[in-house]
């Protein structure tokens, strides 16, 4: 099953690819990421992608400090995933 997002960003904040992670990414941050892509194997280099292009997505989210701050005090709405796994079937999507 793969998530999707509840508001699509178009076009997305965030390219999906390397130069536009990094520029994504505050300096100390870009500089990880290119460690950490860099080193990787070639397996591994999409799974680091994914990785970081999520880091990048929470980085430049404009309500990224009051979802922070909504998680560490236990206040952000969550939804159990049996209801998720309903609403697809509901809409005849796949739940694999």
């Amino acid at each position: 099953m793969t998530a999707q997002p509840i508001h699509p960003h178009e076009p997305e904040r965030v390219p999906r690819h390397g130069e536009g992670i990094a520029a994504a990414l505050s300096g100390a941050r870009r500089m990880e990421f290119y460690r950490e892509f860099l080193a990787a194997a070639p397996e591994e280099a999409e799974g680091v992608l994914k990785r970081w292009w999520c880091e990048a997505m929470l980085d430049t989210d404009p309500a990224g400090d009051r979802l922070t701050a909504a998680a560490l005090d236990g206040t952000l709405p969550t939804t159990p995933v049996a209801d998720l796994v309903a609403r697809r079937r509901e809409a005849g999507l796949p739940v694999e």
